[in-house]
């Protein structure tokens, strides 16, 4: 049987994250816009915790966050993804702390 969202041409959606605006489309522009809401509400999150300001960084530290719960939740590796997780967030901690010290 055929999905009929298949056959229908993407929808475009505006989101805002981290006060970015981006048009993306996709099948299903509310996913779009729960998915654009995650990653906001993450990426704010990180910030809040002051270690940093740059975006980049904010968005490097939200996805290293989004990626070690999706790790957690599909179980998968779960030991293994979440000390991976774990090693790279204290790497880049180091990096932006020398960062901080050094006023780069």
């Amino acid at each position: 049987m055929e999905n009929p969202r298949q056959n229908t041409p993407p929808e475009y959606v505006t989101v805002e994250i981290y006060d970015q605006t981006y048009h993306l489309s996709g099948q299903n522009p509310e996913h779009i816009r729960e998915l654009a809401a995650e990653v906001d509400a993450k990426m704010r999150a990180v910030a809040a915790e002051g270690r940093t300001v740059d975006s980049l960084r904010v968005a490097v530290l939200a996805a290293l966050n989004l990626a070690d719960e999706l790790s957690m939740a599909s179980g998968a590796n779960h030991t293994l993804g979440h000390a991976r997780a774990a090693s790279l967030r204290g790497l880049l901690d180091e990096v932006l702390e020398e960062e901080r010290k050094t006023g780069s």
